[in-house]
């Protein structure tokens, strides 16, 4: 008895030491980690409400470093990554803005490594999910490592580094049961895209196609930020770098993401290293918005506002050179996974802007790359080497790789004959733009970045009607993840104040109605009490312009080039038939698979034999961009359920069918209608009237009438 009542307790003692670390914020000020109640949790400490961001700023630094430290080793954001290798190669000198080298000679071919990624989920989760991809460039150039490490969308979610770890916390999965994995459609991150207006513009691009890219190598890249071009005479103007793929802009439907990371979660990994190891490789162009010193103020936006993107009506994007991906890795872990960016990895001819996320970044990754990599030495990674030399009197700490000669590890010192030297800037050395600052220690924004929803609204004038009606389904099917109808209300409410048509669409869906104010919990706007920008942001429905550059199909090629197209068939097929449309889909650079009934080999009706790529048993439609049924497929082709399914779903996804001879028993066995006018469902045309249905694009109008099952 004695014991048991010992052991009862020695289990409340535990019990009361375990509760002497559980915390609840309920009813309780924000503090930092020191106890020290928080004034302000949106925004950083500056030198004036545009100034530059400042180190001593306590409160940022605690919750950034604390933030970039909570995962180890695995990176907190990014982690899902693929990489490779490749050159830079200019087409014109650009000295006119920059004395950046790379951007001066175009003698020189500056070799690149590029790691795609998505945001919020881990590293196994899968590639199709629907999120922001990173799009992060390493220059190895001959002045040093350029790092422009950016996104495939133009803009960012907030506009402070003092609300990253909670735009992030927020998307994560919830910190209670840890799900959902890798999905933005859960209560918590809808919370805080209702209660932080600012987010909307992002939001809208990542609800839009935009956020479930078809591949890797078909995605815009965006460094987001404002950043500085610097020339000899020391001349600044103002830079927003784009990336403008040469295969064109393209997405998947959701439908086809969600079975894709079904069926094959590496799917852009895989797409992405299969055409590199085939010599299809991914090529971009390097453009430029250039905007001089002088016309900073000229917009109706903040050009410091990561929020905001320049329009290209406005500021055209100058084409000034071409980056060609044509090496995989040989190792993953050492050179994808170790590979180190860093905003602030700049060479003499680039600069900052005082863009409060851009400076919170400036920060961050180094911090974050100590944690992840374990070692101030991460620069000695062979994959982070840089190719120009280094010299310098850092010494010691974890990994130390470079053996440096000498006793001298200080400057000034005479011992080592005064070296390594400072460069003098006519001798390359890098000096910071002298901005003048002269303002007041303050947190606060700027009223120029107070307009969260005219940029947001012209984004949605600017989507084409597939676009837009993808994206209302996209904001409905995340909004019904959320169990609270707050929450809901709140967005639905932001929404109406962008465009009216797409709220009242988005809440019909949902069965709420929209509210004509929403209640914000206490301090939650921007800013403190005293904040003058804590105020209603203005509606935007009076918005109309457009832009055209920002829908997807501003960005069709026109061609098919490294598409993969499914050809249904089996023994005894039509060879003529079969060889018509492969010679015509090789020409135009698109690849083929056979897709037959059972693995191994067929036989044409001339007895040629042909590899099967794919069986019933593995195939699936959403990996292929159009189907194609030859004449002679065999009766088990025509009557099997998965060779029905093929191209009901191929059907359903709005993506080119070619069926030739009795190819069209297939077809009649499905539930495709062919009485109605339909210009990507081709029956008996030529092979070059496929190619062109293909080039077209899909054929969305096939979703204003969905009949098909699939």
């Amino acid at each position: 008895m004695k014991n048991q009542k010992k052991d009862e307790q020695n289990v409340n003692k535990k019990t009361e030491d375990l509760q002497q670390n559980v915390s609840s914020a309920e009813g309780q000020f924000l503090t930092t980690n020191q106890g020290v109640k928080i004034n302000d949790n949106n925004n950083s400490l500056k030198s004036g409400e545009r100034g530059p961001s400042l180190l001593e700023d306590f409160i940022l630094r605690e919750k950034i470093t604390h933030f970039d430290h909570e995962r180890i080793p695995e990176r907190i954001v990014h982690a899902r990554g693929s990489g490779a290798h490749g050159v830079f190669q200019l087409y014109e000198s650009q000295a006119e803005v920059t004395k950046a080298g790379f951007l001066n000679d175009t003698s020189r071919t500056t070799p690149v490594f590029v790691r795609f990624s998505t945001v919020a989920g881990s590293k196994g989760s899968t590639d199709l999910a629907r999120d922001v991809r990173g799009f992060a460039v390493k220059f190895y150039t001959d002045e040093g490592i350029f790092d422009l490490v950016g996104n495939n969308i133009p803009v960012f979610s907030i506009q402070d580094a003092m609300k990253f770890p909670d735009f992030i916390h927020s998307v994560k999965p919830e910190p209670h049961h840890e799900m959902p994995q890798a999905a933005s459609a859960h209560d918590t991150f809808w919370d805080f895209v209702s209660l932080v207006p600012e987010t909307m513009h992002m939001t809208s691009w990542v609800m839009s196609d935009r956020g479930i890219p078809k591949s890797l190598r078909m995605m815009e890249g965006f460094g987001i930020h404002t950043f500085r071009l610097i020339n000899e005479e020391g001349k600044s103007h103002f830079v927003k770098f784009h990336w403008k793929p040469l295969l064109g802009v393209h997405s998947v439907c959701w439908d086809e993401a969600t079975k894709i990371s079904g069926k094959d979660p590496d799917f852009h990994r895989r797409d992405l290293w299969e055409n590199i190891e085939k010599g299809n490789y991914p090529e971009w162009e390097l453009g430029l918005q250039i905007v001089p010193e002088e016309d900073e103020f000229k917009f109706d936006f903040d050009l410091l506002d990561p929020t905001k993107l320049i329009p290209e009506e406005l500021v055209p994007v100058k084409i000034v050179g071409k980056m060609t991906l044509n090496r995989n890795p040989d190792n993953f872990f050492a050179e994808t996974e170790q590979v180190a960016f860093h905003p602030g990895h700049i060479v003499p001819g680039i600069d900052f802007s005082n863009d409060p996320l851009l400076q919170g970044r400036l920060f961050s990754y180094t911090d974050t790359q100590l944690s992840r990599l374990g070692s101030p030495n991460f620069h000695e990674i062979p994959i982070n080497r840089s190719v120009a030399p280094v010299h310098n009197n850092q010494r010691d700490a974890h990994m130390r790789m470079t053996v440096n000669k000498g006793n001298t590890a200080y400057h000034p010192n005479s011992l080592g004959g005064g070296c390594p030297f400072q460069a003098m800037m006519k001798e390359g050395g890098f000096t910071s733009f002298p901005e003048r600052v002269d303002a007041h220690k303050i947190r606060n924004r700027s009223e120029s970045f107070s307009d969260h929803f005219s940029q947001t609204k012209l984004f949605m004038n600017s989507l084409s009607e597939h676009e837009k009606r993808h994206m209302i389904d996209a904001y409905a099917f995340e909004l019904s993840k959320v169990n609270y109808d707050h929450v809901k209300e709140r967005v639905c409410f932001n929404l109406n104040m962008i465009d009216k048509d797409v709220a009242k669409k988005v809440a019909d869906k949902l069965g709420i109605d929209i509210p004509k104010k929403v209640d914000m919990p206490l301090n939650q706007n921007i800013g403190a009490d005293e904040n003058p920008n804590n105020h209603q942001p203005k509606d935007a429905n009076s918005v109309t312009a457009k832009s055209d550059k920002l829908s997807m199909t501003a960005h069709n090629k026109g061609d098919i080039k490294t598409r993969m197209i499914g050809i249904i068939c089996d023994n005894g097929v039509d060879e003529t038939s079969l060889n018509n449309y492969k010679t015509a889909l090789e020409k135009e650079g698109a690849d083929y698979k056979i897709v037959a009934p059972k693995g191994g080999k067929i036989k044409g009706n001339n007895g040629t034999e042909m590899k099967v790529d794919e069986n019933f048993l593995t195939a699936t439609s959403v990996v292929f961009d159009a189907m194609f049924v030859p004449s002679g497929i065999s009766d088990v082709v025509v009557s099997h359920e998965v060779s029905r399914h093929l191209l009901n779903e191929t059907f359903k996804h709005c993506k080119a069918i070619a069926v030739e001879g009795n190819g069209k028993e297939l077809l009649s066995n499905t539930n495709i209608p062919t009485d109605k006018e339909d210009p990507a469902l081709l029956i008996d045309k030529k092979p070059a009237d496929f190619v062109k249905a293909i080039a077209a694009g899909r054929n969305w109008n096939r979703e204003l009438n969905p009949i098909v099952p699939a």
